[in-house]
């Protein structure tokens, strides 16, 4: 069973159905015996940083996040879910994130005929070789819904990036933990290969 935690943010239901898609057993739930009893745990999310993080907070699902890393669960944050990942974002000061892993979330600039929020397809590159992409091959079109982009402090954990005026790190691996700031939910068989082999990771097969 994969625990899809559930913090009142936007898009889980569509991270449900499509893991669902795949066969996944999955559980919408905030509670802690659940999620870390868990073979993998997925972060969904669209929404502003500092409302989700209180909303983390106010469920006591914050230390919960940070146990199931710990205990070595493979664990998926998909875009507002990455960046929650991290030490804080322009979008909320003072407000600190999960400190998961190290880097910042900075505002994407206006101007240049880009609009921001930036909402739609772009390619990615692989800087270094990510298990959540194993098997796609030169397909890599993937979808974005975001005014906030990742700069992280670590090169090392980049596996996907790509250009909407900025340099954005679309994705992230360390360890058992798995992020990106696209929609794997949202797409098409790009994505559904990205989830089928994140539940690969967590020991099922899809």
């Amino acid at each position: 069973m994969i625990a899809v935690v559930d913090y009142d943010a936007g898009n889980i239901k569509s991270v449900e159905r499509a893991l669902a898609h795949l066969g996944q057993e999955t559980a919408v739930t905030r509670d802690p015996a659940r999620i870390l009893g868990a073979e993998g745990v997925v972060l969904p999310g669209v929404g502003a940083f500092g409302d989700a993080m209180e909303k983390l907070h106010s469920f006591g699902l914050a230390e919960v996040i940070r146990e199931a890393v710990d205990r070595e669960i493979p664990f998926l944050g998909i875009c507002l879910g990455l960046q929650l990942l991290f030490d804080s974002s322009e979008e909320s000061p003072g407000v600190e994130g999960l400190h998961i892993l190290k880097g910042k979330i900075l505002r994407i600039p206006s101007g240049g005929g880009l609009k921001v929020p930036h909402m739609g397809w772009n390619n990615l590159s692989f800087p270094r070789p990510g298990r959540l992409f194993q098997g796609l091959g030169g397909d890599s079109c993937v979808y974005f819904v975001h005014s906030y982009y990742l700069q992280a402090e670590e090169e090392g954990i980049v596996t996907a990036e790509t250009e909407y005026g900025v340099h954005i790190h679309a994705a992230v691996e360390k360890g058992n933990v798995f992020a990106c700031q696209f929609h794997p939910e949202k797409s098409s068989h790009v994505g559904m290969g990205i989830l089928r082999n994140f539940v690969d990771c967590c020991g099922g097969k899809a």
